[in-house]
């Protein structure tokens, strides 16, 4: 693990995006909450913070962090046949919370692919990506074109 014990603690932000391309049955399906393993997008979202919430148990030499809020939001898109999902996780300490927001945006989507495989076994999950980053050392960042 780096070594952050000299670095001060502060707020820190991050925001994540992605996507998960369905069959319009299976989009009809979850917005009428009629997929069979229950409320999807409930579902997912408590999937989705639980996994902000455990990264240092998931990923390899990851800072534990005391995270302060973590949010997951889904918009769905019937012409595109999608459900777009955003993280955002809060944290106060010595190092930032980019791969929780996208840890909680990828478990989100398994979470609906899991789901809904019984409808629909050609979903994709697309473009998780890391969209605002703000405080630390190297200060914010935004995502060009978001």
């Amino acid at each position: 693990m780096v070594d952050i014990s000299e670095k001060a603690d502060s707020d820190r932000e991050a925001t994540a995006r992605g996507a998960i391309h369905l069959q319009p049955k299976a989009l009809r399906m979850i917005l009428d909450k009629s997929i069979p393993k229950g409320d999807v997008l409930a579902v997912a979202r408590v999937a989705g913070i639980m996994a902000a919430k455990g990264v240092d148990r998931l990923i390899p030499l990851c800072h534990p962090l005391l995270i302060t809020s973590a949010e997951v939001t889904f918009s769905s898109h019937a012409k595109r046949g999608t459900i777009e999902i955003e993280s955002r996780v809060k944290v106060h300490g010595k190092t930032g919370a980019e791969m929780e927001a996208l840890t909680a945006v990828s478990v989100a989507a398994l979470t609906i692919y899991d789901m809904c495989k019984a409808v629909d076994k050609g979903m994709t999950i697309e473009n998780i990506r890391l969209v605002t980053k703000r405080g630390g050392r190297r200060g914010d960042y935004r995502r060009p074109g978001e």
